[in-house]
């Protein structure tokens, strides 16, 4: 069964990098994002793990650990964690699964067979403190993700949860809000002392106080 937004993820022990895990224990209560790779030593993934790596204040910052996945084995992961490091001028500290059976791959569905039946394909994974998949993206081999859409969605995620909030298309941090339709005007009043502009009887927006 595909796995659903919503779903509380599979659980799995695996060897990493920094020896092994059981995937919700090591979440704990922070949110995770879990990213795989085709391959050690590829071209693609050597900077999507560097990007990573450069980005780790970002992800801190955020409540959100990144975890990466790629079907070899701990001992390949090391040796290419030096060419990540050496290549894109990094430090790389967060976990790579060890994944050669493809056991994961398969559990979260990153095999996708028109691609290879033996890599992984570019899955994307956010997953909150409650074990739930927030959001999933699928890229081909030859493309490597957006590092920036992956902060923003986190980012537009985690504004959602705290404020009650939906996000418009692009919205970044202190751009205006949408109140979702299922708040009245009269609710509006008590959550959005601010005011917002009615734009259509569905569609009102508003810009969260500081």
């Amino acid at each position: 069964m595909p796995l659903l937004l919503g779903d509380i993820v599979p659980d799995f022990t695996a060897d990493t990098t920094l020896g092994p895990i059981s995937f919700h224990d090591w979440i704990g209560d922070d949110w995770a994002f879990f990213f795989s790779h085709p391959a050690d030593f590829t071209p693609v993934c050597t900077t999507e793990m560097g990007r990573t790596s450069q980005l780790s204040a970002e992800f801190d910052k955020r409540g959100v650990k990144p975890i990466g996945l790629s079907t070899d084995t701990v001992d390949e992961h090391l040796k290419w964690i030096e060419d990540v490091n050496d290549t894109q001028n990094t430090r790389l500290r967060f976990p790579i699964v060890a994944d050669p059976d493809l056991k994961i791959a398969r559990l979260y569905d990153m095999i996708h067979p028109a691609q290879s039946e033996t890599a992984a394909v570019r899955s994307v994974f956010i997953i909150d403190n409650a074990k739930k998949l927030r959001l999933t993206m699928t890229y081909p081999m030859s493309v490597g993700r957006n590092f920036d859409e992956i902060l923003r969605v986190i980012d537009a995620l985690k504004t959602g949860d705290a404020m009650g909030v939906a996000l418009p298309a692009d919205w970044r941090p202190g751009d205006e809000v949408i109140i979702p339709t299922s708040i009245d005007d009269v609710a509006a009043k008590g959550l959005f002392p601010q005011g917002w502009t009615t734009h259509r009887p569905y569609l009102r927006t508003t810009r969260l106080q500081d």
